[in-house]
């Protein structure tokens, strides 16, 4: 077994950028993976003590497909965010300064239109990042990571293709037996120089039915899953215990 591809999403909700490789601490989620979000106005969003809240209070492909025609890039070494609209609009921004947040967030709030939500006060969507914070769909920071052989089974039940993306993995693994990482739960596995505790399996929901070029909910993975094999997870969740590098290629085995 061994890693096919490496994503993070710096933006929760936006596009995946494919990564040579990433640096693993331990209880941290590969760097600048979801650090950046549109809060939506009624979100109970704690901003002076941020803590983990459902996905459906933040833009977010479950609830809002459209947000998958945007295009975003993080430049991290220059600290720059750019985000592409399909009309051609274009943004290039600092998410760490509150002007560039300003802006990010009327670019968001524009393009989602009738999709942005406010709070009973008026509060409008808002631009977040903070420190050491992701806005991951699990409580704690963790990696997640699905198997090609389990994507090739879901695929071989419909006959039809499913794009690996609609999934939204930081690693998929190849050379791998289907569901076989399902048997990984409470195991650790050493991948390059890091160590890994599997957690649980990853329920799979509504983002998966959009088509990650089109934006359009063009299928509906949860009801294959649940049709074809009884269950609805695809993929698993794994925190980080043991530091170090991780790249495409890598070898992961069980510890």
């Amino acid at each position: 077994m061994r890693i096919h591809s490496l994503y993070r999403y710096p933006v929760k909700g936006l596009t995946p950028e494919r990564l040579a490789q990433a640096t693993l601490s331990p209880g941290r989620c590969i760097p600048w993976d979801r650090a950046f979000a549109l809060a939506q106005g009624d979100a109970p969003l704690n901003v002076a003590n941020p803590a983990w809240i459902p996905k459906s209070n933040f833009m977010c492909l479950a609830k809002n497909a459209k947000a998958a025609a945007l295009r975003a890039g993080f430049d991290e070494a220059a600290g720059i965010l750019t985000i592409a609209a399909p009309d051609g609009a274009r943004l290039t921004a600092s998410p760490f300064t509150e002007a560039g947040r300003a802006e990010l967030t009327s670019f968001l709030t524009a393009f989602l239109g009738e999709d942005a939500r406010y709070g009973g006060n008026g509060q409008a969507p808002q631009f977040h990042c903070f420190p050491a914070h992701s806005f991951c769909d699990h409580k704690t920071q963790v990696i997640s990571l699905i198997g090609l052989g389990s994507l090739g089974a879901l695929e071989d039940a419909i006959g039809a293709p499913r794009d690996a993306r609609r999934f939204r993995a930081n690693i998929y693994i190849d050379d791998i037996a289907p569901w076989a990482e399902f048997s990984w739960l409470g195991r650790e596995i050493q991948i390059g120089s890091a160590r890994l505790l599997v957690q649980e399996r990853i329920d799979r929901c509504a983002a998966t039915m959009v088509n990650p070029d089109t934006a359009v909910r063009d299928a509906n993975p949860v009801k294959e899953l649940q049709q074809n094999f009884g269950h609805v997870d695809l993929g698993i969740f794994a925190e980080v215990i043991a530091s170090g590098e991780i790249r495409p290629g890598d070898a992961i085995t069980l510890a």
